[in-house]
């Protein structure tokens, strides 16, 4: 048996409404609010959330991992590299990015299942995470939120069986992005519909059915995305489906996801799912990837806790101005401050481990985990002073507590002031290090925090990423 064996989601914490995107512009507003990534988020830190969430709730060791995107932070470099290296993931561990269209999603589940029915590999992990942009005073400018799911392929303890497939493709344009596009472009919507979407999820889903001998009837849920509420309406209408069996896309809460969409609608479905549901699971982009699942008992593991139910609403509401400021829309004034010095990549590939996993090193004569300054690392144990008796020791799955902080009004960020803390790791180890979906005026000390992969900031054409501590999100 093949199948899905978990799932994980991330969504930001901030949400712009809608109504402040049309008083802006003093337009009108489709209500609701869109999920936004933070200042130091993007693509690839969401991905790394969503990753961590999924390998928490089990379902096996992941010896590969393929990121869906089409918003990957470089043009030539391995973002799903990236990822696997913060998830802290096997060197043999077999990585790939799907990129350049919104069905990467179901491709590489498709692929993901190929792999693990031909015996290549056991757990395949698939990301998806999209950070898209709609330009100003535009219809997508509301329409887009951000945000990124996963979920394991595997044979063992499957929570979702995957009992069939069916894909088409066509070379229709209706969204796109060249090279020197900043933001998504579009045809007209009544196009796009007529000619276009509806006309292809709609031939994938009825040859989906007629392949398996099915009907609309045989599904619990139905779970397809589309580029908004209206146009996920009008097929649902289109194909006489129940009410009651199509998935809610979320759009109002979240918006249009990208290539994310599809995975976190099934995340809400599998949420609520009982063993023996039938769901149908579609993608559209460039053409159409239909799946047929069937729930198992093992739905009861992963329902444990919240899937995505407990994420949606957000937690802290945003202006556009610091919208626009976050993703470089407008220009603010530049830092006073002497600027960074460049990075070095041979020091970042040294001490990766440290870097990328938060790694560092336990005393084995009595145990006592320390962590360093990057760059350092520690060779006398500050609890019994044996000398170079250490082991790696991951520090980025450990909760902290913040033991003291400071907030530095000069501190250059795109979301002052800056908030930096000294936490201390349960089970030890101390750290210096930045605060982030945080409140200024809500920090205290003893509040309870957990680590979470972040941008640093990006010079001379490098991302830099880095662990930050957050307050605690269960």
């Amino acid at each position: 048996m093949v199948g899905i064996t978990s799932i994980g989601v991330y969504l930001p914490i901030y949400r712009l409404g809608r109504d402040e995107i049309a008083r802006m512009w003093a337009g009108r507003s489709t209500g609701g609010a869109k999920a936004v990534a933070g200042y130091d988020e993007d693509t690839v830190s969401m991905a790394v959330a969503a990753t961590l969430d999924c390998l928490a709730r089990g379902g096996g060791k992941a010896d590969g991992l393929s990121l869906a995107t089409t918003t990957a932070p470089y043009k030539e470099k391995q973002s799903a590299a990236i990822v696997a290296a913060a998830a802290d993931l096997a060197a043999e561990c077999h990585t790939a990015d799907f990129t350049n269209s919104l069905r990467a999603t179901t491709i590489a589940i498709k692929s993901a299942i190929d792999a693990v029915k031909a015996g290549s590999a056991e757990n395949v992990i698939v990301t998806a995470s999209d950070c898209r942009l709609g330009a100003a005073k535009g219809t997508l400018e509301q329409t887009l939120g951000d945000g990124a799911a996963s979920l394991m392929i595997g044979s063992e303890k499957v929570i979702a069986e995957v009992e069939g497939s069916y894909s088409i493709y066509n070379d229709f344009t209706d969204l796109w992005r060249t090279e020197d596009d900043r933001f998504v472009r579009a045809a007209e919507q009544r196009f796009i519909d007529e000619a276009g979407y509806i006309p292809t999820v709609q031939s994938a889903i009825s040859g989906l059915m007629k392949k398996y001998n099915l009907a609309p009837s045989d599904f619990n849920k139905m779970v397809y995305c589309a580029s908004d509420a209206r146009q996920h309406a009008g097929l649902a209408r289109r194909m006489n489906f129940d009410k009651e069996q199509v998935q809610d896309p979320l759009y109002s809460d979240i918006g249009n996801t990208g290539t994310a969409a599809a995975l976190l609608m099934l995340a809400a479905a599998l949420e609520k799912a009982r063993a023996g549901d039938r769901i149908l699971f579609a993608g559209y982009g460039d053409g159409c990837d239909a799946f047929i699942l069937r729930v198992t008992d093992e739905i009861k593991r992963i329902q444990k806790k919240p899937i995505i139910s407990d994420k949606l609403a957000g937690r802290i509401s945003i202006s556009y101005g610091q919208y626009a400021t976050w993703r470089n829309l407008v220009s603010a004034e530049a830092s006073t401050l002497p600027e960074r010095p460049p990075l070095s990549l041979p020091a970042r590939w040294r001490e990766r481990k440290a870097i990328s996993a938060l790694y560092g090193a336990r005393c084995k004569k009595c145990g006592t985990p320390q962590i360093s300054q990057i760059g350092q690392t520690p060779r006398i144990c500050v609890n019994c002073q044996a000398k170079d008796e250490f082991e790696p020791y991951k520090f980025s799955d450990k909760k902290a507590t913040l033991f003291s902080y400071t907030i530095d009004q000069l501190q250059p960020t795109l979301n002052p002031p800056g908030v930096n803390g000294v936490i201390d790791f349960e089970g030890g180890g101390r750290l210096i290090c930045e605060l982030t979906d945080c409140e200024p005026d809500k920090v205290a000390v003893g509040m309870k925090l957990e680590m979470t992969f972040r941008k640093l900031f990006y010079s001379r054409g490098i991302h830099n990423y880095f662990w930050k501590a957050k307050p605690v999100s269960d």
